[in-house]
């Protein structure tokens, strides 16, 4: 890294850090239903929303009933996409007359955008009409990511309230969150992108000339995609002769705001973020990143605001941004010091196959590791050009959960559920009864935070050796022997801790992946925000225990290291023996030359 990419990547830092204060208390006065910035607009909005969805807002739910409202909104929000997708051929704005996805990939394609997934087995310049991208993919990246900010609320308020059933209301919730949060961040975002050069318009594709016309030869194939052979026995080619080429539209800048601020991921094209339509300058890369890591960071802030000690909340944040730092720093070292093949043909500066040089290394490192952090998935470079320790990087965040900023209330959630785990068991090894914020921390809280961190590692174990025994899920890899397991690995690991981002050289459209991976999103979504929304049930209807000379503290230091360990260990014990089959095993095949 030269001076520059150290100047560019400590003031992004920094910027973000500064951030998280004061949007961390916007949010956790939002969600408390006082005053804030924009209460004078939008206070009407928000009462005329639940006049009209007969919602009262003073009514709170107990956890039972706040987890039915939230399953039952997104099984609706699911049915909704789910029928734009296979009615697209039928419906208005739609100028390129896109053809309807098939029903596997349209279960795919609903279920992914729900769960906050935006896992995309389709390109969606070529398969995606306008009304689909607006009034289904965008609305559910709103929502999506409203939800999961919810359910993290929820678990707060189970920790800060006292003898209580009630746990807040879910329908409440979702609307302050939409309204007051994503809203208006994304419109800011929205503006800026379309300055830097983002499109946003509702225009039919564009065919222009070419200044010169591209030659290439085509092979002939005959019904079985078999090439043709002329009497030699050598393929029969035809020119052909491209002169001119179309150029897609769409509005673009709308969903690529939110898609990146709610830590969706679901590009406008197939080319995601490298595209220079969706991502065209280094200010709108980094602006991105931020609009990435922007709410998760801000949570923990709301969560040491909510719960009574901001100490809580910093003590999160420094265990999240150390993972984040160390991954960059290991992912920029990799892909810096490129392979011995690449050094042996005199190639310097770094491993730049399938990167963006507008970016450089080091933005495409720090975007790469806050998208994976994260559950967003958008990407800016090809991971599966990246060295196979620089591939290892990206897969290793999304196995551990996501948990290093995390989704949008998903990785708060899942952080806390790990630091339950770390309670309990330093308890154990010095003889107390383990408490968290004033809460005893049982059996029953402890059965939660194990569903919460284990099921999407479960279901990526499982759902990988079946792959690995399917004959049609082995033909869609690209790459055989280790290379084409971290392709499969990633792909489960994506689909199953809701990230969506991809290795690429699979080919994930097939029925075996659509259908499995939606199973595999549906399980890794719901299951631990049902066990995160009854521990926050549990934890309410106990009664404050104040600290005492036995209590571990933890806001400071020492616990924040073993929260930190607790992670690491859990993340290794599970995974490292099939990363030891993927890229490790490919790193040192690399080094021995081959």
């Amino acid at each position: 890294m030269n001076i520059h990419d150290w100047q560019q990547i400590i003031l992004f830092f920094a910027v973000l850090l500064l951030l998280v204060r004061p949007l961390g208390d916007t949010m956790a006065r939002i969600y408390q239903g006082e005053k804030n910035l924009l209460s004078f607009l939008l206070a009407p909005c928000e009462n005329l929303i639940y006049r009209i969805s007969g919602v009262n807002k003073d009514e709170e739910m107990d956890w039972q009933h706040y987890a039915g409202a939230m399953l039952l909104f997104n099984l609706m929000g699911f049915l909704a996409l789910l029928a734009l997708l296979l009615l697209q051929h039928l419906l208005p704005l739609n100028p390129q007359k896109m053809a309807a996805f098939s029903w596997p990939l349209a279960i795919n394609t609903a279920v992914s955008f729900t769960t906050n997934t935006n896992w995309q087995a389709y390109s969606g310049e070529s398969a995606a009409g306008y009304l689909t991208q607006m009034a289904g993919f965008t609305v559910q990246n709103f929502v999506s990511a409203a939800t999961g900010m919810a359910i993290a609320i929820t678990l707060i308020r189970g920790f800060s309230r006292r003898k209580t059933l009630l746990v807040g209301n879910f329908w409440v919730d979702l609307t302050r969150g939409t309204l007051y949060i994503l809203l208006p961040l994304s419109l800011i975002a929205a503006l800026i992108l379309v300055s830097q050069g983002v499109i946003q318009n509702l225009r039919p594709y564009q065919t222009v000339p070419l200044i010169e016309a591209v030659r290439y030869d085509k092979i002939q194939m005959d019904k079985t995609g078999t090439p043709r052979l002329d009497a030699q026995g050598q393929p029969i080619s035809t020119e052909i002769v491209v002169s001119e080429v179309t150029i897609p539209m769409g509005p673009v800048a709308s969903q690529e705001a939110i898609k990146e601020l709610g830590t969706n991921g679901g590009g406008f094209f197939n080319a995601n973020s490298a595209h220079p339509f969706e991502n065209p300058t280094p200010l709108s890369h980094l602006l991105e990143i931020l609009l990435i890591l922007l709410i998760p960071g801000s949570l923990t802030y709301t969560f040491g605001k909510m719960a009574g000690n901001t100490r809580q909340g910093w003590a999160l944040l420094a265990v999240m941004f150390l993972l984040l730092v160390t991954a960059f720093g290991v992912l920029q070292w990799a892909e810096t010091s490129c392979t011995p093949q690449l050094g042996e043909l005199g190639i310097a500066g770094g491993n730049m196959e399938g990167k963006e040089v507008r970016f450089g290394l080091a933005g495409t490192s720090l975007f790469e590791v806050a998208t994976t952090a994260t559950s967003c998935g958008a990407v800016s470079a090809m991971h599966d050009s990246l060295t196979p320790i620089g591939g290892l990087v990206p897969l290793s965040l999304i196995l551990l959960g996501e948990i290093v900023f995390g989704g949008v209330g998903s990785g708060l959630y899942t952080m806390l559920a790990f630091a339950v785990i770390a309670v309990f068991v330093s308890g154990l090894m010095i003889g107390r009864t383990p408490e968290y914020l004033g809460k005893k921390i049982e059996v029953r809280e402890m059965w939660m935070s194990i569903i919460t961190i284990l099921t999407a590692g479960v279901m990526v174990l499982i759902l990988s050796g079946i792959a690995m025994m399917t004959p049609a899920a082995v033909a869609a890899m690209a790459n055989p022997g280790p290379h084409g397991l971290s392709e499969v690995l990633y792909a489960t690991a994506s689909m199953a801790n809701n990230n969506g981002s991809a290795f690429a050289g699979l080919n994930a459209n097939t029925s075996f992946y659509n259908l499995l991976g939606a199973l595999a999103m549906i399980i890794g979504r719901y299951v631990p925000a049902v066990a995160i929304l009854a521990m926050a049930g549990s934890l309410a209807e106990k009664k404050y225990v104040p600290p005492s000379l036995g209590t571990l503290p933890t806001d400071k230091a020492p616990f924040a290291i073993w929260l930190l360990l607790v992670i690491l260990i859990v993340g290794a014990l599970t995974f490292f023996p099939a990363l030891a089959l993927g890229p490790i095993v490919e790193q040192l095949t690399m080094l021995g030359g081959h």
